[in-house]
């Protein structure tokens, strides 16, 4: 498989990601113990996420050493956010935590932690590969 084929992948995986924390967190917005996190934080979520999305799949059909360093900088914004709405919505992870009483989707943080934490990697994975000189 070309190394092209797996960070189109990833761009793919990211875009569920973040449709799926955009999903859920307003799905639960309205329910008791979960992490009250700010609706700006969320926005800010989606549109760095979209923007990322967009620069990313840019770069990978006229790759060019700014836009990918652009692509790699705007992924690593978004990581970012996306560790701390994580680090809030863990219970117990901080004080504005708690246990959900109906989460629909699986039982505790585990889908979360999976999605970002692999999300986290996988930029790892995309700035090695623009800084290396992989793609092109």
């Amino acid at each position: 498989m070309e190394l092209e084929n797996i960070l189109w992948m990833l761009v793919a995986l990211a875009g569920v990601v973040v449709l799926l924390t955009r999903l859920r967190l307003h799905a639960n917005e309205a329910q008791a113990g979960h992490a009250q996190i700010s609706d700006g934080l969320v926005n800010a979520h989606t549109v760095v996420g979209v923007v990322t999305l967009a620069v990313a799949g840019y770069y990978l059909s006229s790759p060019s050493d700014g836009l990918g360093y652009a692509a790699a900088g705007v992924w690593w914004i978004e990581a970012i956010i996306g560790l701390l709405i994580l680090a809030r919505w863990l219970p117990g992870g901080g004080r504005h935590a708690a246990d959900a009483t109906d989460d629909s989707w699986a039982q505790g943080p585990f889908l979360s932690i999976l999605g970002h934490v692999g999300m986290v990697l996988g930029v790892a994975f995309f700035s090695y590969c623009v800084l290396a000189g992989k793609i092109g």
